[in-house]
This record gives C-alpha cells, sequence and structure tokens, in this order.
C-alpha cells in the first residue's frame, strides 16, 4: 500500500518538485521528432498557505508554461506537484488525479488569465460568464441562486450587479480584467494562479487591480501565484519571489532580501532595469548583454553563463545545483550559481 504524500515544509498549500515540460520538435509530413524544447526544466519550489509568491523572468522562461501545468491545463512530463485542497485528508499529487479528483481540484485553485480580451467570450454576458463555473461545477440551485452569487461576485470585486446584463464589449481594459477575478473567485477558491494579470493594463489601473488583490486576499484567506515579469510590481505585491531562466529556477528567497542582497548575476540585472519611484543618485551598471538561450538548444553549464559577466570556466562546463545558501537561522535563500558566496551584488532597497 503506498503512503499518503506529505508535504516537507510547514504550513504549506503547494509544493512542487522536479517539474518538468518537455515539447517536441517534429519535422516534415511523417512528423519525425528532431529536438525538444525545455520549457520547464526540473523546477523546484513551495507556496505557504495565505503568500504570495512571485515566478518572475523574461519572455519565454516558461513562467506561464509552469502555472498552466499546474491547473494541467498541459499536462506535464514529469515531477510532483503537492496541494492541500482543505478538506482535512491532506495532500494530494495533482499530476496524478483523474479527471472526477481534478475537477474537484478547479474548485480550489482557479487562473486570473493576462489578457481580460480575449479571455472573455464575447457572445457571453457577464451573468453567463461568472455564473459559468457554478453551473459546470453544479453550484446552484435554481436561476435566481446563479444570479445572487453572480452579484455577490461582481459586487466583491467593486463592480454594479447591474452589470450582469451587459457584454464584454461595454467594458473598459480594467472593468474586464475585474470581471476575470470575480469568475475565479465565484466558487470560493483556496488558491489563485494570476497570470500576469495587470501586464497588459494602464499602469493606473494596474494598482487598482494589485489593490483589489491584496484586499480580497485578507477578506477571503486567499493564496496567490504571481505570474509576472515586471519587478516593480513584483515588489509590492509578493512576499518571496521566485527567478526564473531558460525554464529553469535560479533564485528563490524573501522579496526583501532578494531585492537588498540578489546573489545570482541574472537576479541582478533585472533588478537593475527597474526604474525606481524615489529620486537619487545615478547607479551605473553594465546593461545586460546577448540573447536568451534557446530552450531547444540550451548552452552546456549554467544556462546564464553566455551572458554573464562572472562567469568562469566551471560555469561553462558545469550546471549549479539549486541549493539553500542561507544560515540555518535565516528564511531559505536558494541559488543556482556556482559563485553565490563569493560575489558581491549591487541589490537595491526594497521600495514596498
Amino acid at each position: 500500500m503506498n503512503s499518503m504524500p506529505q508535504f516537507t515544509q510547514q504550513g504549506t498549500i503547494l509544493e512542487v518538485t522536479n517539474l518538468c515540460k518537455h515539447f517536441p520538435v517534429t519535422k516534415g509530413i511523417t512528423r519525425r521528432h528532431v529536438g525538444t524544447v525545455r520549457a520547464v526544466d526540473d523546477v523546484s519550489f513551495f507556496v505557504r498557505n495565505g503568500e504570495v509568491f512571485g515566478l518572475v523572468g523574461e519572455s519565454g522562461c516558461g513562467k506561464t508554461t509552469t502555472g498552466r501545468t499546474l491547473l494541467r491545463a498541459i499536462e506535464p512530463t514529469s515531477g510532483t506537484a503537492l496541494f492541500d485542497m482543505g478538506d482535512g485528508n491532506g495532500p494530494v499529487n495533482i499530476f496524478e488525479l483523474a479527471k472526477p479528483e481534478l475537477k474537484q481540484l478547479r474548485r480550489h485553485m482557479r487562473m486570473i488569465f493576462q489578457d481580460p480580451y480575449s479571455s472573455l467570450n464575447p457572445r457571453m454576458n457577464v451573468r453567463e460568464l461568472i455564473g459559468e463555473p457554478l453551473v459546470i461545477h453544479k453550484k446552484t440551485a435554481s436561476r435566481k441562486d446563479l444570479e445572487d452569487r453572480v452579484a455577490k461576485a461582481l459586487n466583491t470585486v467593486g463592480l454594479d450587479p447591474s452589470y450582469m446584463r451587459r457584454y464584454p464589449h461595454a467594458f473598459s481594459g480594467g472593468q474586464r480584467q475585474r470581471i476575470c477575478i470575480a469568475r475565479a473567485l465565484v466558487l470560493d477558491p483556496r488558491f489563485i494562479i494570476a497570470d500576469e494579470a495587470v501586464s497588459a493594463l494602464d499602469v493606473s489601473v494596474q494598482a487598482q487591480i494589485l489593490n483589489l488583490m491584496q484586499d480580497l486576499q485578507e477578506q477571503l484567506g486567499l493564496t496567490y501565484l504571481f505570474i509576472a515579469h515586471n519587478l516593480a510590481v513584483v515588489e509590492h505585491f509578493c512576499d518571496r519571489i521566485g527567478v526564473m531562466y531558460v525554464g529553469k529556477l535560479v533564485e528563490m528567497a524573501e522579496t526583501e532580501e532578494l531585492y537588498a542582497a540578489p546573489r545570482h548575476p541574472y537576479t541582478e540585472a533585472l533588478l537593475a532595469a527597474v526604474p525606481r519611484s524615489e529620486p537619487g543618485p545615478e547607479q551605473h551598471r553594465d546593461p545586460l548583454t546577448g540573447e536568451v538561450a534557446d530552450p531547444a538548444h540550451p548552452p552546456t553549464g549554467c544556462y546564464f553563463h553566455p551572458r554573464c559577466k562572472y562567469a568562469k570556466e566551471i560555469c561553462r562546463e558545469q550546471r549549479p545545483e539549486f541549493v539553500n545558501i542561507a544560515p540555518e537561522d535565516a528564511p531559505p535563500h536558494h541559488v543556482a550559481c556556482h559563485f553565490a558566496d563569493k560575489l558581491e551584488l549591487a541589490g537595491v532597497a526594497a521600495d514596498r
């Protein structure tokens, strides 16, 4: 008899171990296999109950693929993902769930998509859009019950319930994203995957949506996996941050620690590009040069070494392990760099 899976960290709601998602590259009418795109390559992280965990990196680094794999919108190649559905039975391995159990999981784990324009069906009105999850999961007893729950969801995100008869074209980008958030919340989930939830919005609207998400977290006890490429946004919203590069996590730490004392050269380069809200003396930092590595043909050794000004011969030959370098009495600080304990990298004060 197999033992029940268990978390290795206390107070955890999600724990991902050695997650891989590889896409085959085919050629010709016979679809001959000629290569593999390593979109997510041996990624491990955990999310504590009630926190906001940020996943950041350049476009194409595997952030969105990671999020969609956790919901099984994309099937993983390998790895485990333990999730606590709050039923008292302990965590379940998402990647081993059958379809009925997967449907149950998706009541507790919901997603907010990047583009509020393409993620809403223009042929459905707001009542149908927000009420659809309730219908699929059979959570309403009558039409009035459905409308009452849709009205409650609209009130929660700051929209007038009278809007439920309107169609998506009648709303601004910020209002559409509020509708997307209401749709994600209507089933009372425990965990929200927010995939670039504010990147398509104007800066002023971004602040409104982030404030709304923070308020909802406090009111409803939500946990977020917040996927983004804008470190200025992540800085204000996330408790901990994981930095991805070409499908791999290269650094993971508490937000203040990561900003003040980065231990990976890629994190240092990302932080150097973040505009500061407070004026001060200019700091000269060398811009990051070169192109992002091809996940179908990654370089040997450390994937970042062709762009790293600190790279040595070992970086070209040997892949660094993703290990915790923090002292025993300090919060974990994981990094994948051969010289993490030797480099003096420039950080910034967390502007939260």
